[in-house]
C-alpha cells in the first residue's frame, strides 16, 4: 500500500512560508541559512530533516561554510513543519 501525501508547511519567523509537497517522507523540521555577503548581498540556503537533532546538525556546517565562504555573518533558524491533507490547509 503506498504511503500517504501529504503537503508540509514551514513558517519562520520573519514570516516567510514555504510549502513541501506533496510527500510521503517523514521530514519534521525545516531549516535555513541566510548568509550576509558583502556589498549588501545575501544567499539563502534551506531544507528539511527527518528529526530535530539532524536539523541543528546543520548549524555546525553553517559555522564552517561562513569561514570557508568569508559570510560577513548568518541567519541559522530551524522550525517544525505542520502537515496538512492540502495545500494551504494547515489548521
Amino acid at each position: 500500500m503506498a504511503k500517504k501525501k501529504r503537503y508540509l508547511t514551514a513558517v519562520m519567523p520573519d514570516g516567510y512560508v514555504k510549502t513541501i509537497g506533496p510527500t510521503s517522507s517523514a521530514f519534521t523540521h525545516y531549516w535555513r541559512i541566510v548568509a550576509n555577503l558583502s556589498g549588501e548581498r545575501t544567499e539563502v540556503f534551506w531544507g528539511h530533516t527527518k528529526s530535530l537533532k539532524e536539523a541543528a546538525g546543520k548549524k555546525h556546517a553553517a559555522a564552517d561554510a561562513a569561514r570557508q565562504r568569508g559570510w560577513l555573518s548568518y541567519d541559522f533558524e530551524i522550525v517544525e513543519l505542520i502537515e496538512a491533507d492540502r495545500p494551504g490547509d494547515n489548521s
